[in-house]
């Protein structure tokens, strides 16, 4: 339960959640200052809602179709208080330098939101090389402007949306406890990133060195789909010769699942492939 007797912050919160009873106190507990939280849940089974509740939090349900969808019907029905909204998962914690800054973001800002970068937390361990930081997401948006769409399995800022950068940074938790459901997701994330690669227009390539550091990351993720063994180039992308192998042991395990995963994509991209080939 928040304490009263703590001064609040003047900024709302949205927390995507599903099932999510055990990571979801430490994402609450990070926004404790915020006065007004709103997780949407899409159909927990656990106590995931009693949780939040029990926080003081708001709670809407409304079924997972994708990222984008979520979030859009999360920013359309949520009734904000305040004009910036900071999205999170469950497994994600905002620090309080982030808290802080997003809270004291002026109203008539001349953005309709702000990119955040996340520290990926892999067991305890910051994976700051071998995770390309900082990849910046669309987190702090206006409400009652700002747009989504999808992009693979997650989600993007819609075309035409005026983006600032913030300072802080936020916590994402990728720790793998149970192999089997990790991999369960990614096979499905893979599934959905095939279908977006073949449903969108093909960035050009001279994006690679005039589209900025998030135009670069998405030229070279489409490029990375001609490549021929992209499992073992992955790995040494990451390990190698993004450092990763100076981000301690964890950084070797995280890379190899980098490299299952790229063979996940592979297979989902050729079956995809197939079907659209009747």
């Amino acid at each position: 339960m928040p304490d009263p007797a703590r001064p609040r912050l003047p900024l709302s919160v949205l927390i995507l959640t599903k099932n999510e009873e055990a990571r979801l106190p430490a994402c609450l507990r990070s926004v404790a200052e915020c006065d007004d939280i709103v997780v949407l849940d899409s159909g927990s089974t656990d106590r995931t809602v009693e949780i939040a509740r029990a926080a003081g939090a708001r709670v809407l349900v409304n079924p997972f179709r994708d990222f984008a969808q979520q979030r859009n019907f999360g920013m359309a029905a949520g009734q904000f208080r305040h004009p910036w909204v900071f999205h999170l998962d469950a497994d994600e914690t905002m620090t309080p330098e982030l808290v802080r800054e997003c809270a004291t973001l002026p109203a008539d800002a001349p953005c309709d939101g702000y990119y955040a970068a996340p520290r990926m937390m892999f067991h305890g361990h910051w994976l700051r090389r071998c995770t390309d930081f900082p990849a910046w997401q669309a987190r702090c948006v206006r409400a009652g402007k700002f747009e989504f769409v999808q992009a693979g399995h997650g989600q993007r800022e819609a075309p035409g949306m005026r983006m600032g950068y913030l300072q802080g940074t936020y916590l994402h938790d990728i720790s793998v406890p149970d192999l089997a459901e990790w991999e369960a997701k990614h096979r499905r994330y893979a599934r959905e990133e095939a279908v977006a690669f073949l449903a969108q227009p093909q960035l050009p390539f001279a994006q690679l060195w005039r589209g900025g550091s998030l135009g670069r990351r998405r030229a070279l993720k489409q490029l990375s789909y001609a490549l021929p063994a992209r499992p073992l180039l992955r790995f040494i992308y990451q390990y190698f010769l993004r450092g990763g192998a100076l981000d301690g042991r964890a950084a070797w395990g995280y890379c190899r699942l980098l490299a299952r995963y790229e063979r996940f994509a592979a297979e989902a991209l050729r079956e995809a492939r197939q079907r659209s080939r009747g």
